[in-house]
Order: structure tokens, then C-alpha cells, then sequence
């Protein structure tokens, strides 16, 4: 069995456009791309896992291009790698492709070096009458300017008003996957993971499918997920437990670092006085700012908290 065939994140990737789970305004865009029968140069920026890499190829599909993915956290971090691969690429004309231009896919091109995205972009000058880049990223503010200037961006943020549409369509569509894969399961449960990893589709089926294999999706799982303990963590910076902080800051590694900080600051207001509201304010978006430059998350998180535990008042 491929590895294709295997992880259901990819054995059930969405291969058109209308079947990608997008705000309507979103999806619009890339119809719209479609219809014209041709795509320009793109930035797609988005949190991870909501399918930035899987419309990327689906439009290059539709469309009946040529493409070429190169993964920034891999080869794309090699200067001398991409630029052979991509040039190799960029500068043959396809035979079999009934598209004008071929594509080069950067994927998770956020994580690759600054060389590497200043010849990106001498090639996007350099091979622009046969060949379009699309770039995909969690965090734009990686990639250097002269990227930006020279691509459409699409930001896959969601608001609060997509969500619940957006949640729906993805519940019905693993309870899809699921029957197809002779899976029992709890509606419940199914919710209750959606909720706690939205908008990240791919953690969603890769979870479910690790738990699936005892046939059954129950509460029994959700367990294993455990929430994150807020208060919990309140009480020890109030008491300045460095000890017990940075044993919460371990057992919350495997949920998103931004996630993480919104819910702090969420609880700060009600433990608080109000006077040290604002410093805590600051202190929390600078590290919610560095969550997309620090080389390990949990370093960053830690001193994060040690500075709220040292500059904040608790009541």
C-alpha cells in the first residue's frame, strides 16, 4: 500500500476547487482563476492545515498544468538545490500540459532561507512567459518583500462568521470518510475535536485516524486530547511557580503556540489588576509576534509567562 493509499489525509485530499473547504468569498477567487483559464503568481498565507497546499494543486490540476512542488522545509532550504530543480523545470516548455504556463508549487515557503527567496524572485522575472510561482505560508511576515510585491496574496484567515458553515461542511465530510472506512463513531466526539483544532483539516483527519484504529471514534478518546488548563496555569503564575509553569508549558506543546497565547490573554483580564493589564497587553503580543521567527516554541512560551509572572500584579 502507497503511502497515498494509506494516510487519509491524502487518500481523501480534495481534487477540484468546489470540493475545498473555503470561505465562499475565498473560493470565489480561485473560481474565478478557473474560469479565465490561467493563474497568476500567489501568495497564499494561512494557519496550518487549512488547505493552502491542497488548492494550490487543485487549481494547477483543473487548470491542466504542469506543476512542481519544491517543500521549504526540505530541498527548498538548499540555495543550490532549488536553483537547479527550478530552473530545470521553469525553463522547459511541456509537452503534454494544455496550459500556457507552467507552476512551481514553494510550499511551506516561509520556512525557507533568504537566498533562496531573492532567486524566487529573480526566477519569477526571469521565466515569466512560461512559468507562474505559487508560494504557501503560516506566516507572510517570513518572506522578504520583493516576494509580496510581485504576488496576488490570499489570506485563508477565517472569521467568526465563516465558522460555523465552514465546521459543518468538514463534520459531514469526515463522517463521510469515516463510513468509507468502516469506522463507528460519536457525532459528539466528532464536534468536539473539530472545535478544539479548527481551522487545521489535516490534524483533524490525522488524529481521527491515528485513534480509528480500534474501529471505533468515542469519548474514550478525548482524554487523550485533554484541555488546555488555563486557571491552572493562572494559579502558578500568581504564585510564581516557575516549576509547575513550565511543566504546563511541555504538557500544551503539541496545540498552537498562538492559540495558546490568545487563551491566556483571554483569562488575564478576570486575574488581574487592572493596573498591570496593559503590561501583560504588551508582553503578550511580543510574543505572539515572535511565535513566527523563534527557532523552538517552547523557549519562546516560557519566557513569555516568566515575564508575566515578574511584570504582572495577579489579584
Amino acid at each position: 500500500m502507497s503511502r497515498d493509499e494509506f494516510l487519509w489525509v491524502e487518500k481523501y485530499r480534495p481534487q477540484t476547487i468546489e470540493e475545498c473547504i473555503l470561505p465562499d468569498n475565498i473560493k470565489k477567487t480561485f473560481q474565478d482563476f478557473l474560469d479565465n483559464g490561467e493563474v497568476p503568481n500567489l501568495l497564499l498565507a494561512g494557519p496550518a492545515g487549512c488547505g493552502k497546499t491542497t488548492v494550490a494543486k487543485a487549481l494547477c490540476k483543473e487548470l491542466g498544468v504542469d506543476y512542481y512542488v519544491i517543500n521549504g522545509s526540505d530541498e527548498g532550504r538548499f540555495l543550490d538545490t532549488v536553483r537547479n530543480n527550478a530552473k530545470n523545470f521553469a525553463s522547459t516548455v511541456s509537452l503534454t500540459a494544455t496550459a500556457k504556463h507552467k507552476v512551481i508549487i514553494i510550499d511551506e515557503a516561509d520556512n525557507t532561507t533568504n537566498d533562496v527567496q531573492l532567486l524566487l524572485r529573480a526566477f519569477i522575472e526571469e521565466f515569466s512567459s512560461n512559468c507562474r510561482f505559487i508560494f504557501t505560508c503560516n506566516f507572510k511576515n517570513r518572506l522578504v518583500e520583493p516576494l509580496h510585491s510581485r504576488c496576488a496574496c490570499i489570506d485563508f484567515s477565517t472569521t467568526k462568521k465563516d465558522r460555523p458553515k465552514l465546521a459543518s461542511v468538514f463534520f459531514n465530510r469526515i463522517k463521510t470518510i469515516l463510513e468509507k472506512e468502516n469506522i463507528e463513531y460519536d457525532s459528539k466526539v466528532l464536534v468536539e475535536i473539530i472545535n478544539k483544532h479548527f481551522p487545521d483539516w489535516r490534524r483533524v483527519l490525522n488524529e481521527l485516524q491515528k485513534y480509528s484504529s480500534s474501529g471505533k471514534i468515542d469519548s474514550g478518546i478525548l482524554a487523550s486530547f485533554g484541555d488546555v488548563k488555563v486557571n491552572e496555569l493562572i494559579k502558578n503564575l500568581k504564585q510564581k511557580n516557575f516549576k509547575e509553569v513550565r511543566k504546563w508549558v511541555v504538557s500544551n506543546l503539541d496545540n498552537d503556540s498562538s492559540v495558546l497565547l490568545r487563551r491566556i490573554y483571554d483569562s488575564l483580564y478576570e486575574s488581574l489588576v487592572p493596573g498591570s493589564i496593559p503590561a501583560a497587553v504588551l508582553v503578550i503580543a511580543k510574543y505572539q509576534y515572535q511565535v513566527a521567527f523563534v527557532a523552538d516554541q517552547e523557549i519562546n512560551m516560557l519566557a513569555c509567562l516568566t515575564e508575566l509572572m515578574v511584570e504582572c500584579e495577579f489579584k
